[in-house]
């Protein structure tokens, strides 16, 4: 769709010779003038000729009445300012490169393909130019003046070209000019609307509804959180994520806040699961990711678990995790103050011997928990001697003061092994 037409503004400059038009003591200039001055009563009918040609080839099916009557109000202003402008009748303040340039601003605004308002614009100069030779290109070679219409026409017809390039380079530029404008007014909202849902504005109906329309999301389309840390990467630690999860026919959109790079992700076409292996080949760091049970009305409790997802992945280290597979380690980030007391009360002693010794500790210890206490599966896990595990656990249960085979002290030794710092080696 486009509605803009190709008219000039530019005049051929003076030239030396007369032409038949002007009379014996008129320059070129002034002939082509004429010839094109002659269009003007026939400017309405050249208009709605370039209109209808338009709606029945490039704009078939795509314009509704709105559009349709603006069409033909703009050709008609296209028209007449540009044959005036060729004649030398241009009214004073009358600038088609003005024209021109609102055109394109306002093709952009209608979201209106540049290619539709480049052809209207070429369809117009050709629809002009075949109206002056109509009217002035006859041959009649027996008439001693036809050298002199000759040239009158390739003047105009340099002029009327010559124009075609400068309203296509000036349309342009102001078509980019406001769609650059439009995509960072979109982008601004679509970041105000992810900053918002991040702060839990999900839950006010009107606003929810406003970021379901803007981010492309159903009602009640369930949706994800994910988030990665920047950790100092250059080119951030997702690359590529919404272009992939396009192709497979994901609905995301992403956003940088401070020093973590987020996502909402509609989850309906592939599930949790599904969106965790889709982004792997797009992290190249630490994420996180979270479901919303609530959609965007828990958006905001989705980003806070996914931001703690992704701190249990090791820094240094590519993962994406699901909040649901690191529950324990999650419930550890929450509370570092209780974190720090179940570490005193569990496996404090055992990183308080040698470093060597701590380290074999825990490793033993880690086994024991894999297997329910069995020092029988944990030694073919470490490739020792059954006795030897059983001597290290009567070690690790001496010093702890908890036992193996009790069901919390294994869930208390569980959680204090995996909050516990790696003894320096």
């Amino acid at each position: 769709m486009g509605k803009g037409t190709g008219l000039t503004t530019a005049s051929p400059e003076p030239a030396g010779g007369e032409g038949r038009a002007g009379g014996s003591g008129d320059g070129p200039r002034r002939s082509v003038e004429r010839a094109w001055a002659s269009l003007l009563p026939y400017a309405d009918a050249i208009a709605d000729d370039i209109t209808l040609t338009l709606l029945d080839k490039d704009w078939h099916g795509e314009a509704g009445p709105e559009l349709r009557a603006d069409i033909r109000s703009s050709v008609r202003e296209h028209v007449h300012r540009g044959i005036r402008t060729m004649a030398g009748l241009a009214r004073t303040g009358e600038s088609t490169v003005h024209l021109w340039r609102e055109t394109g601003r306002r093709r952009a605004r209608q979201g209106v393909r540049m290619e539709h308002v480049l052809n209207a614009y070429s369809l117009g100069s050709r629809v002009l130019w075949e109206a002056l030779l109509n009217r002035h290109g006859r041959p009649d070679h027996g008439r001693p003046d036809q050298e002199a219409d000759d040239r009158v026409l390739l003047l105009a017809g340099r002029q009327i070209w010559a124009a075609l390039d400068l309203q296509n380079a000036t349309l342009v530029e102001s078509y980019r000019r406001e769609e650059a404008r439009l995509h960072n007014r979109d982008l601004q909202r679509r970041q105000r609307l992810l900053d918002g849902l991040v702060e839990g504005r999900g839950a006010d109906p009107v606003f929810a509804a406003e970021a379901r329309e803007v981010l492309g999301l159903g009602a009640r389309e369930p949706v994800a959180c994910v988030v990665a840390p920047f950790d100092g990467l250059p080119d951030g630690p997702v690359r590529g994520a919404e272009d992939r999860l396009e192709r497979l026919g994901v609905t995301s959109c992403w956003h940088v806040r401070g020093d973590i790079t987020f996502g909402l992700v509609a989850t309906g076409g592939t599930g949790l699961d599904g969106l965790v292996r889709a982004l792997g080949p797009a992290v190249v760091g630490r994420a996180g990711v979270a479901a919303s049970p609530d959609g965007l009305a828990g958006f905001a409790t989705a980003y806070r678990l996914a931001v703690q997802a992704a701190g249990t992945v090791p820094r240094g280290t590519t993962g994406v995790v699901p909040v649901t597979d690191r529950l324990p380690e999650v419930l550890l980030r929450a509370s570092p103050e209780a974190t720090a007391l179940l570490v005193e009360q569990t496996v404090s002693p055992l990183l308080a011997q040698p470093p060597h010794q701590a380290a074999v500790l825990l490793e033993t210890l880690r086994a024991l928990l894999t297997h329910h206490g069995s020092p029988t599966h944990a030694a073919k896990q470490l490739f020792c001697h059954r006795n030897t595990v059983i001597y290290r656990m009567r070690q690790i249960e001496q010093l702890t003061g908890r036992s193996l085979r009790d069901p919390r002290d294994r869930l208390l030794l569980t959680l204090g092994e995996m909050a516990a710092p790696a003894p320096a080696v």
